[in-house]
């Protein structure tokens, strides 16, 4: 496994901010370097406590967590080399004019769809991600059904324990006690969930705890709390929201049927809250430079009008056949404007695209030799 990779198994926040906070010291995710805690760290005249510090190493050796993302293999971005250079260009703060003119692309149009497609790319991530806590939630349901799923009754039947196994193991792993630091992490799994029953009785049940929260009990047993969490969640004793925001013990099989739909209403509110966005486009004919306009109140069905043009069904006759003339090569959807919505109040969305539709018509006049409307 590539130490690229390797970062997929940090949560969103780690990979956010760049580096690890291991108990005692953080380490840069980007090149190893590992800040010691509780020490002050001097650097042009000014002095840093050690995550200060840290992330001022990031910002000078590395430039930013975007710039170290951004040249990442497409195999983990999902970016093409174009979207990459685009990225780049608005986060160096340039304006639509000034990429327009870096990346020699010919209108400001062109610039306003690639943005359209990066919120669209963005938008589809989010859904992406709650489709996979759903699938998740779905599998573990499965995998209780059958008894297959890791989780501290199931593991204890598995590796059955003996009172007597279960003190050794305790002394051996608490050698100061069970509410001391533990020995070490490394251990047979037999021994491991004697452990983390242990670690997790240090938790309230009826509790929501924060990351922070979460790692400031572990490190008390252990300076590599990252790992000890991560086997509380695999092992079924504890679980997360699935931004990390939120850690839990696991309780019995009512209170977690409650969390669970807690959770997939969650989820579902995110669903719903992730709007369409209602516009206006233009099909344009990159030969002959006529245009067709197109209001909409889901500019998503930019894909279905070309669906439309490559099965000749499009109700724009002059439209339909240039584009048999030309080819699908020769024309390019671009989105002109996109619809601001009001958070509050009295929208009639039909009216405001009528507005929309009218204002770029008297502005582009696709007429004639400029468009395939008619008069």
């Amino acid at each position: 496994m590539s130490e690229n990779e390797k970062m997929l198994n940090y949560s969103i926040l780690e990979i956010k901010r760049g580096y690890l906070d291991k108990g005692d010291k953080y380490v840069c995710l980007i090149c190893g370097e590992t800040i010691e805690k509780g020490m002050i760290y001097p650097k042009d005249g000014m002095f840093y406590e050690a995550e200060k510090y840290m992330k001022l190493h990031i910002e000078s050796v590395h430039g930013s967590v975007f710039e170290w993302l951004i040249e990442m293999d497409k195999s983990m971005t999902g970016l093409s080399h174009h979207q990459s250079k685009l990225l780049k260009l608005f986060y160096s703060g340039m304006s639509d004019e000034e990429v327009k003119n870096e990346m020699g692309i010919g209108s400001s149009s062109t610039i306003r769809n690639h943005k359209f497609i990066l919120r669209e790319k963005e938008r589809q991530a989010k859904i992406f991600l709650v489709l996979m806590e759903l699938l998740k939630d779905g599998s573990d349901k499965v995998c209780n059904n059958v008894k297959c799923r890791i989780s501290p009754a199931s593991s204890g039947r598995r590796n059955d324990v003996t009172p007597e196994e279960k003190d050794k193991i305790i002394e051996r792993y608490f050698p100061e006690g069970i509410n001391g630091p533990l020995k070490e992490v490394s251990m047979r799994e037999k021994s491991r969930i004697v452990v983390l029953e242990q670690l997790a009785s240090r938790f309230q049940k009826d509790k929501i705890y924060s990351e922070k929260e979460v790692n400031e009990i572990l490190k008390e047993a252990s300076p590599d709390h990252v790992t000890l969490r991560r086997y509380l969640i695999e092992y079924g004793f504890m679980d997360r929201k699935h931004d990390g925001s939120q850690y839990w013990i696991k309780k019995d099989e009512d209170e977690m049927e409650a969390l669970t739909l807690e959770r997939k209403r969650e989820l579902k509110n995110q669903y719903k809250e992730i709007k369409t966005e209602a516009g206006i486009y233009q099909i344009r004919n990159t030969i002959n430079g006529k245009v067709f306009l197109v209001a909409t109140p889901n500019l998503k069905t930019i894909n279905g009008r070309e669906i439309e043009l490559s099965n000749g069904t499009h109700r724009n006759k002059l439209l339909q056949d240039e584009w048999k003339q030309y080819g699908k090569d020769a024309f390019v959807f671009e989105v002109l404007e996109v619809l601001e919505q009001p958070e509050d109040g009295y929208f009639d969305m039909k009216d405001e695209l009528k507005k929309l539709e009218k204002k770029w018509m008297e502005k582009l006049q696709p007429y004639g030799d400029k468009g395939y409307h008619k008069i």
